[in-house]
């Protein structure tokens, strides 16, 4: 089988949500067994150890700050000791502080680049150590359009995103000859409580935009992760893969 993660050890960053979660709960349904790390919402955390328990994979929860490089260090200390090998990496974890950009907040620029971008530089550092042992891994960062389209009051996020898929591109080149690929998967408008702050005209207009005049599933993007974390995408590496309705 294509999809067949049977004892293959995947981190999921931002676990427990929205995306994350139905990236959790895909790899957990193929067998996989799936690290999920989360950066404090104890309760999102406990309700998705009662969801899964009926699924064959089996899920072991993490509280970390990907931002805080001491933080990831222990996680991973952590990972080695109870797993000893690391074959998939998904850097989900996100954050969002809107604003137009003379009027924000140096915290909320600086925020959300740490989380963003230097978490997944953090997570991802760590993962090629491990995965370098045995010569394969698969690493994929979850970005979105905004890095190339820019959007009003998003010009942090804008620029976490688009870091993304740059350091993609050079770690893909750096680790291509010890087999491990590094991918990006870009959602568009995804129906999660990520946009749920926004008003009602805006996501009419949002909706005008996708030539497809609808949202995608969270289910969609986790299919594509799947995908290029399968032995299926073993020649795809350094690519940005569009999830977003012809955006």
């Amino acid at each position: 089988m294509i999809f067949d993660f049977c004892d293959q050890h995947v981190i999921v960053t931002g676990a427990t949500r929205g995306i994350g979660k139905a990236i959790s709960m895909a790899f957990l349904q193929k067998g996989a067994r799936v690290i999920g790390v989360y950066g404090g919402n104890n309760q999102a955390a406990d309700e998705l150890r009662e969801e899964v328990r009926s699924l064959s994979g089996s899920l072991s929860l993490f509280q970390c700050d990907v931002s805080k490089e001491s933080e990831v260090r222990q996680l991973f200390g952590d990972i080695e000791r109870k797993f000893n090998s690391l074959d998939i990496l998904v850097n989900n974890a996100g954050i969002r502080r809107d604003s137009v950009l003379a009027l924000m907040d140096a915290d909320d620029w600086q925020r959300v680049l740490d989380v963003n971008l230097t978490g997944s530089f953090l997570m991802a550092k760590e993962a090629v150590l491990m995965m370098m042992q045995k010569k394969y891994g698969r690493i994929i960062n979850i970005t979105s359009p905004v890095s190339h389209l820019g959007f009003a009051g998003q010009a942090n996020y804008a620029a976490s995103k688009a870091g993304q898929v740059a350091m993609t591109k050079s770690l893909a080149k750096e680790t291509a000859r010890k087999k491990i690929t590094v991918n990006c998967v870009s959602p568009g408008f995804i129906a999660t409580d990520f946009i749920d702050d926004l008003t009602k005209e805006q996501l009419t207009a949002y909706k005008k935009m996708v030539p497809m005049r609808r949202f995608g599933t969270v289910e969609e993007v986790a299919d594509t992760v799947l995908f290029l974390s399968s032995r299926a995408a073993s020649y795809i590496t350094g690519a940005v893969i569009d999830v977003n309705g012809g955006l």
